[in-house]
């Protein structure tokens, strides 16, 4: 059996996990309900399943407020739920219907719900890296008190706006928290294969921004890492940059099949299922199997109403496919 994670010596709180649990399996059940979709013809476009990177997505994004900003991946869909965006409008979304977040127009690369401060997804690898660079500045220029969380993989480490937009956000020592998803793979390549140096931590340390590591798979220490990390951040202490060493259990999209990988290293991965270890964890502390079964019933139960109602929502008026367009030469004359 797997066994418990360290950090539940210190100061566990059991009811707490208990929820964080609850709000992994709904992530997973969100996804295979996605996956679902996409296999039934329903997703028009790719999707990027996050399935065994739950307990990066919980322990980041829950510990943000609601005011707080944040900017996601094309694997962006447990993030999104976390930040507090509703699941039928998530799964409507991907389903191009009426009543997705973004009208049906974004699609899961581009998901966003500015009601719950997540600007967006991102379609183009560390594109959002310079957005939340920008939103971060906006918030020192206004003088408030929230923060910018910039979750990215490491495949965009290896591009300019990594670079960019780090140095920015440390020469004005900006609010934002910059989050590296490290799933080992960048689409189908190794990043390792193609990463000079020693990789994320290092070249932000190289700018003079503190960075720390993480088992991305060991939620209580993510959780507790993020906890301390904002606190930092909010305090006016400038960027920082967390790297959380997970690991995708799918193939990059999900009509992928992962050949590239060897059977064996994906069976040893799933033996390290972040949602497993955290039930472990929590049978330590007195949380039955049965109680964690139940949780997971749950999740899985409301995500398939959830795909239900919204594979069977209307497709939008044809009159929004005008709406939402910028318009450089419009007829409407405005006084300026």
């Amino acid at each position: 059996m797997t066994q418990p994670d360290a950090a539940t010596a210190r100061n566990f709180d059991a009811a707490r996990f208990r929820d964080l649990y609850r709000q992994m399996w709904r992530i997973r059940a969100f996804e295979e309900q996605a996956l679902r979709g996409a296999k039934e013809g329903l997703v028009l476009g790719a999707i990027h399943p996050s399935i065994g990177q739950e307990a990066v997505a919980v322990g980041v994004c829950g510990r943000l407020n609601r005011d707080d900003i944040l900017l996601s991946t094309h694997r962006g869909h447990g993030h999104t739920l976390i930040k507090g965006a509703a699941p039928e409008a998530m799964m409507r979304e991907l389903f191009g219907r009426d009543g997705g977040n973004c009208g049906g127009k974004g699609g899961s690369m581009h998901i966003a719900d500015a009601g719950v401060g997540m600007l967006g997804a991102n379609g183009v690898v560390a594109a959002n890296i310079p957005i939340a660079v920008g939103a971060a500045h906006a918030i020192r220029l206004r003088k408030e008190s929230r923060i910018v969380c910039c979750i990215f993989g490491d495949g965009a480490i290896n591009r300019g706006p990594f670079l960019e937009g780090l140095n920015w956000a440390k020469v004005f020592d900006l609010p934002v928290l910059f989050v590296c998803e490290d799933n080992r793979f960048a689409a189908t390549t190794r990043t390792a294969a193609m990463t000079a140096g020693e990789g994320a931590a290092a070249r932000a340390e190289a700018l003079g921004i503190p960075a720390d590591s993480v088992d991305g798979n060991d939620l209580v220490a993510v959780d507790e890492l993020v906890d301390e990390t904002l606190q930092e951040v909010r305090a006016g202490g400038g960027p920082r940059l967390i790297v959380a060493r997970t690991y995708r259990l799918t193939g990059h999209t999900g009509a992928d099949p992962a050949t590239y990988r060897p059977e064996s290293e994906v069976a040893t991965a799933w033996e390290d299922d972040p949602i497993v270890r955290l039930a472990a964890t929590l049978e330590a502390a007195g949380v039955s199997q049965d109680d964690c079964a139940a949780l997971a019933r749950q999740a899985q139960e409301e995500m398939a109403g959830v795909f239900e109602r919204a594979s069977a929502a209307p497709w939008p008026p044809v009159g929004h496919a005008y709406t939402d367009v910028q318009d450089t030469g419009s007829p409407e004359e405005r006084p300026w």
